[in-house]
């Protein structure tokens, strides 16, 4: 199968440099395409690419062989927390709650596999039971930052006639702003249960997690008449796993070291642009959110 070498570095670093095309040359890579002038190019696979990889070792991109066959996505599935938003929507939950660390400790576990996520999930919802509802509008207004580079991601896929979707094992009240924030077609998420303005410490059932993950993107495939091949998926935690091995392309985006293991694709320096680059996209080709 023909593939290309993409290298993506962090966005305005300008790392990669004269170094890096001439390690390139001097393992027999042939002439690079420069996707962003310093910061992303791709070569045609060659001989001297695992020689050239270790090379690299120590400088700060992202290196993935991408297949050049059905290399436009026309699906993005995204995970939300720590992926297109910068926090873990119950970890500020639990900082309102004023049990943030706690909170912090079972949320790290679980993206790592250790815990059994629905229990974990519940665990954290029991500790928020009498917690203002109101609360969330205030973490979405105060709290909540994207991850670099989604608009543009979102705006260029769907420029080209992909379609989006939020998926995740958060909750409903933030999935609805983020989506809507950053243009998703849709999203689905778990049920916080409010009643008399404060959170029950319920979460609705079913519990949506790594299985239900891995049916939106199948359900989704299926209802556009297209191959879960010709789906992307992006995502850092454990319960992303499923999802992202059976897309085309599965991203883990500055992911836990276990998910990494697992996933085709790593972005560890770039932003969510990488998920572009990896498709081919030239920054000339980025639509304005």
């Amino acid at each position: 199968m023909d593939c290309v070498l993409v290298l993506i570095a962090a966005p305005g670093s300008g790392a990669i440099g004269a170094e890096a095309v001439a390690l390139l040359r001097r393992h027999g890579a042939g002439e690079p395409r420069w996707l962003a002038e310093g910061e992303a190019l791709e070569v045609p696979d060659f001989a001297g690419r695992d020689d050239f990889l270790a090379a690299i070792a120590a400088l700060p991109l992202d290196a993935n062989l991408v297949p050049l066959a059905n290399r436009s996505k026309r699906l993005l599935i995204a995970d939300m927390d720590s992926t297109m938003i910068e926090q873990e929507c119950i970890d500020e939950l639990g900082v309102m709650a004023g049990i943030g660390d706690r909170i912090k400790r079972i949320t790290a576990r679980a993206m790592r596999g250790e815990l059994d996520f629905e229990g974990a999930l519940k665990e954290r919802v029991r500790l928020l039971k009498g917690l203002d509802a109101g609360i969330i509008d205030t973490i979405l207004r105060e709290r909540i930052s994207f991850m670099p580079g989604g608009k543009e991601l979102i705006a260029t896929m769907k420029a080209n006639g992909a379609y989006t979707a939020l998926v995740s094992g958060g909750f409903t009240p933030f999935t609805s702003k983020v989506a809507e924030a950053l243009g998703f077609d849709e999203h689905q998420a778990n049920g916080l249960i409010v009643a008399d303005g404060v959170l029950t410490g319920e979460v609705g059932s079913p519990i949506l997690g790594q299985q239900a993950k891995l049916d939106a993107l199948r359900r989704i495939s299926e209802r556009l008449g297209i191959s879960t091949a010709d789906a992307l998926a992006v995502g850092d935690g454990a319960n992303d796993l499923a999802m992202l091995g059976a897309a085309g392309m599965g991203v883990a985006l500055h992911a836990k070291p276990q998910v990494q293991a697992k996933a085709r694709f790593r972005v560890n320096h770039g932003d969510l642009t990488a998920l572009l680059y990896l498709q081919g996209y030239e920054t000339a080709e980025f639509a304005l959110p």
